[in-house]
């Protein structure tokens, strides 16, 4: 009787970048080659217009890019010949330049958690220690005081 037989082992060779499969690695060269557009289109621009703004897509021809408002936006169409021209010295094959306003999204503001405490706040904590009767959390508001006290 012959052995049973086993499914085929696949050959493994540790993890695979998602990046290399079909769509994702298309994708993500996609992202690659307008994140490098980006850059070099926006280096054309003077100083103040390059931080406002961002180059979005380049199809069928248009180059498309983003501004906070809607006075930015006027400031990019200024310079559209000047990026036209620089486009096709890359390579990209443009003839025209799209703005569209999209306002940027607020910047998160991340507290700052290792702001000292000071000389009040320890001495709020020791006289709360000091009401206490569980001895953990007393010790707890004790050790708190004293970084409080050595911040200083």
């Amino acid at each position: 009787m012959p052995p049973p037989s086993q499914p085929p082992r696949r050959s493994t060779r540790g993890l695979t970048s998602i990046t290399e499969f079909g769509p994702v690695a298309s994708l993500a060269q996609r992202a690659r080659e307008l994140d490098q557009l980006d850059r070099q289109l926006r280096a054309t621009l003077p100083s103040p217009l390059r931080d406002q703004v961002r180059f979005a897509d380049l199809r069928d021809g248009r180059l498309v890019f983003l501004a906070p408002s809607s006075a930015w936006a006027s400031r990019v169409r200024l310079y559209q010949a000047q990026i036209l021209e620089a486009a096709r010295a890359i390579g990209a094959k443009a003839h025209s330049v799209a703005v569209k306003v999209a306002p940027l999204p607020p910047v998160e503001v991340i507290p700052d958690r290792h702001k000292p405490l000071s000389t009040s706040a320890a001495r709020h904590l020791r006289s709360a220690a000091a009401s206490l009767s569980d001895p953990t959390l007393r010790d707890l508001f004790l050790e708190l005081a004293s970084k409080a006290e050595n911040s200083e």
